[in-house]
């Protein structure tokens, strides 16, 4: 009788990462060392000189280093880290009030029998954060909520994170007023006045919106009718005793709509600290960890209590922070051997000769890759754009045809490069294996890309300006 064949495995998370770690010390031997010098650009950014490319002397990753990468990934990657652990701590707090099951459990109760709205809804709300103030960590906190909601109405972890954070790089990758990317972006390349170009982003995101929208629901149509197809599925099994039960909900009672008060004014200042102020991952934490503490005391928990709850939630971060770490390590080795600055200066060399058309699709796929390697989406902007506009005016693109690839590049695959903070973060709160997720949004990112390069035939097509 024949032995049944091994089904094929895939490697944990982090023996992918560290895999990578070794194959890419490995490459720091064959690519050669290089830098640009950095100049003072528009708003006294630094980027760098496009003409001053020179290589410099090899320094290699040694076998120690790539043991290093790993704490030296986690002290580069500390904000986010810590960010998970006050985040995770903090969320667990008010999950134990009950008041968010009793929330939850209204609104799926009256989205009952039009449970396919939840999904162009959410994703819509969390596109406009994207595509106005930049939203990616801020939608990090949110993910509980829709994960929660996605089980109340048949759904899974998957359903829940999606509509937060893809609907969220919705937003963030059609740009349509995003300072922080297209600002950036068109600050250094010259263009004025900023946030030019609209019309066409507006468009990219309708229909990144639709494109986005129909896949969630696609998959989550074949989890509700049969929670197998579920790519999660063992973790849903894991987690089915907390998932709220509609027929036998929690009543919310004045501890409960206090505690859930004091979330909505959390979020509120949160998003207004953001616009007003400019606060990034230690304010969102820090507000997050109001709302844990107040919530605690307003649902009556003793201060012991409280505590020991933070601690719960912060332990069951535990992986997903430390794969952070991990993943930020491949950066550590890449600057350490002084071999990005390289890489950019060889692919934009790759697509100087080719045809307009071509050269513009060329341009996003080089920010696709380089995206990888520089998955600050400003950082790459400093880091790139000085060399794809000038390369735009000698090939006969409009400087915003750059930017656009940029925009797509930097966007799209922030949803699956496992250099992602965010994603990680994501994950992490998700409790769900990159693996897994990879599965269910790869397909997505590669209808996701062709529609860029649609768009980027689309620019070079009407002479998408201005410049």
């Amino acid at each position: 009788m024949e032995e049944k064949k091994k089904k094929f495995k895939v490697p944990h998370t982090y023996v992918l990462l560290f895999v990578l770690i070794i194959i890419m010390a490995l490459l720091t031997y064959v690519i050669p060392a290089g830098q640009y010098q950095k100049v003072e650009g528009p708003g006294g950014r630094m980027v760098v000189d496009p003409n001053s490319f020179a290589t410099i002397e090899s320094n290699p990753a040694k076998p120690f280093d790539v043991l290093k990468a790993f704490p030296k990934g986690l002290a580069a990657a500390q904000s986010i880290v810590f960010f998970i652990f006050i985040v995770g701590g903090s969320f667990n707090i008010v999950n134990q009030t009950g008041a968010i099951e009793a929330g939850i459990s209204k609104v799926a109760l009256s989205l009952k029998g039009k449970e396919t709205w939840m999904i162009p809804i959410i994703v819509f709300v969390f596109s406009l954060g994207g595509g106005t103030i930049g939203m990616a960590e801020e939608a990090i906190v949110f993910v509980p909520i829709g994960i929660a909601l996605a089980r109340a109405l048949g759904y899974d972890a998957i359903t829940g994170m999606a509509i937060v954070a893809l609907g969220a790089a919705a937003g963030f990758t059609s740009g349509f007023m995003n300072p922080f990317t297209v600002g950036v972006a068109q600050g250094i390349a010259g263009i004025e006045p900023m946030f030019s170009g609209m019309g066409l982003r507006l468009i990219i995101w309708v229909c990144t919106l639709v494109l986005v929208s129909g896949y969630i629901y696609w998959y989550a149509k074949k989890v509700k009718a049969d929670k197998k197809n579920s790519y999660v599925y063992e973790l849903e099994m894991e987690e089915k005793d907390m998932a709220i039960d509609l027929s036998n909900i929690k009543q919310m009672t004045t501890r409960d709509t206090l505690v859930l008060l004091i979330f909505a004014v959390g979020m509120g200042i949160l998003v207004f600290g953001v616009f007003k102020f400019g606060w990034y991952i230690t304010e969102i934490a820090a507000i997050f960890l109001a709302i844990g503490i107040f919530s605690g005391l307003a649902s009556g928990m003793k201060l012991d209590d409280i505590a020991k709850h933070f601690i719960n939630g912060a332990k069951d971060m535990t992986t997903g922070a430390l794969v952070v770490g991990l993943a930020r390590g491949l950066l550590v080795i890449m600057e350490g051997a002084v071999i990005v600055d390289t890489i950019v200066h060889g692919l934009a060399a790759a697509i100087s000769g080719l045809p307009r058309t071509i050269s513009a699709i060329g341009m996003l796929l080089v920010q696709t890759f380089l995206n990888f390697i520089i998955p600050s989406g400003s950082g790459l902007a400093a880091t790139t754009m000085p060399i794809m506009s000038p390369l735009a005016d000698v090939i006969n693109l409009t400087r915003q045809t750059a930017v656009l690839a940029y925009q797509f590049g930097d966007g799209i695959t922030n949803s699956i490069i496992p250099t992602s903070g965010v994603l990680m973060a994501n994950l992490s709160i998700a409790k769900i294996k990159y693996e897994e997720w990879f599965k269910f949004v790869a397909p997505l990112m590669v209808l996701w890309t062709l529609m860029g390069c649609v768009f980027m035939i689309i620019a070079v097509i009407i002479n998408y300006g201005p410049y």
